[in-house]
């Protein structure tokens, strides 16, 4: 296990190094300035069109629903939904936690950029998801970027879009799987002194019965739990924020000051140089809010929809709710107690940051939203997982991948912790490679997708653009 540790160690090391913070920033960068900041221009618009596609069925709901001959299975919403199962996680609890405990308080202003230029990112996934998506054997539409490697860019580059397969499917056993589970069966067992294999064994029934009933049964949970689980606890962290409110300012300052300058020991806190603020910020956002790695497409492929800018538009809501929204809060919760000063990290820094200001009961909070936040982490991710080993091996090969991400849920519940991050975080970026690339090199078809939606070449009759939207 060491040997194995020192080696995922050392590949960690390269593929979270400069040049991955470059190919990362450096391509959503490139694709916001190309699509002429319109991600952040039409937010609005967005959230608009993310309302009007909570309904998918033709000629039913009262706003805009899907037109006539919609391709796909589940609604537009229901497939950000299903994207935000998988995003916020423990990423949002934990990650942040982490980013804060190891880069300062300057960490969080390189994840609001990390999400900034992510939107882009995760606006043209959606979009090359949508427009290159494949229909399988058993009728159901499949995409995400090892589909459009494969149609969008030719057989020449098929091995790319097997690579990203391959680092997929192994990744969600870690990103999607284990980490969830081992964070939750800590938390559970520190608040409640619930054993590490009970919370796995639980878990592991609950989610078998939504995985093994694919797709449908995955968004149609998730268009349910996830937004009441968003929104208790954004309203838990302000409940926080309200008491801390005169540390508020304070904690901005630090936020601003320290993503330019070192920081200092102080108390328990080591200190931070401005490389590790930028490394540990890029690195829990990308982890938080999944912008790159080409996860959230495989969901939007299956969003029942024609126009690949529509849903790409209610794509980017994603990054924008995970990490500018419920990250934030995290952050601000964290930085306006005194706690991250003293030593600790993870989960048990958030909770401790909530049970400062809300004694008895903040540790309580954050173990519960943990424990959902896991759960359809679990769930989003299994579907990541099956599609890419579907591009591998087939349609027979789903069931078994279904049975094979449910039985590892326990086993991630009792693993040693520190293994298990050290492996999500390195296959994430090994699976964000080969999307970044395809991304690049097909970036002037969304250019053009967008443009002529936006110019009205490519709207739906009786769709209203309103470009002042």
């Amino acid at each position: 296990m060491e040997a194995l540790t020192s080696l995922l160690g050392a590949i960690n090391g390269v593929v979270w190094g400069p040049v991955m913070l470059i190919l990362l920033l450096g391509v959503g960068i490139y694709l916001q300035l190309g699509l002429k900041l319109m991600p952040i221009r039409k937010l609005g618009m967005g959230f608009k069109l993310m309302w009007a596609g909570r309904d998918a069925k033709p000629g039913v709901g009262k706003a805009a629903p899907a037109k006539e001959g919609d391709e796909g299975e589940i609604s537009p919403f229901d497939a950000l939904m299903t994207a935000l199962s998988a995003t916020i996680g423990t990423g949002n609890i934990a990650g942040v936690a982490t980013a804060i405990a190891l880069g300062g308080p300057g960490a969080v202003f390189w994840m609001w950029i990390t999400a900034l230029v992510g939107m882009a990112t995760k606006f043209s996934e959606a979009v090359l998801a949508v427009r290159y998506r494949e229909t399988d054997s058993t009728g159901y539409h499949v995409g995400g970027p090892m589909f459009y490697i494969k149609n969008g860019l030719g057989k020449k580059w098929l091995w790319l879009g097997g690579l990203f397969s391959f680092f997929g499917a192994v990744a969600a056993f870690g990103i999607g799987n284990t980490v969830q589970s081992n964070s939750v069966a800590d938390a559970m067992d520190a608040t409640f002194g619930v054993p590490h294999w009970l919370t796995g064994v639980v878990i592991m029934v609950l989610a078998g019965a939504v995985i093994l009933g694919g797709i449908k049964r995955i968004a149609k949970v998730a268009g349910k739990l996830v937004p009441v689980m968003g929104i208790a606890y954004v309203v838990a962290g302000l409940l926080v924020l309200i008491v801390n409110a005169g540390q508020i300012g304070e904690a901005f300052g630090l936020i601003f000051y320290y993503a330019f300058n070192p920081m200092a020991a102080a108390g328990g806190f080591a200190g931070a140089a401005v490389m590790a603020a930028i490394r540990f910020g890029v690195a829990r956002g990308i982890f938080s809010n999944e912008a790159g790695l080409g996860s959230a497409p495989i969901a939007h492929a299956a969003a029942k929809t024609k126009n690949p800018v529509r849903q790409g538009l209610i794509a980017m809501l994603g990054t924008f709710i995970d990490t500018i929204i419920v990250c934030t809060i995290t952050a601000l919760v964290i930085l306006t107690s005194t706690v991250w000063q003293e030593g600790e990290a993870g989960a048990s820094l958030t909770a401790l940051s909530f049970d400062a200001a809300l004694p008895g009961f903040g540790n309580q909070i954050v173990a519960v939203a943990l424990a959902v936040f896991a759960f359809t982490t679990i769930l989003g991710w299994s579907f990541y997982g099956e599609k890419c080993c579907q591009f591998l091996f087939g349609t027979r090969s789903i069931m078994l991948y279904r049975v094979l991400f449910v039985l590892a849920i326990p086993l991630g519940a009792i693993a040693q912790l520190g293994f298990i991050w050290l492996m999500a975080d390195t296959f994430n970026a090994m699976m964000a490679i080969p999307n970044l690339i395809a991304l690049a090199l097909l970036s002037p078809v969304v250019f053009k997708l967008t443009k002529d939606y936006f110019d009205g070449k490519d709207v739906l009759p009786g769709e209203e653009l309103g470009h002042d939207q």
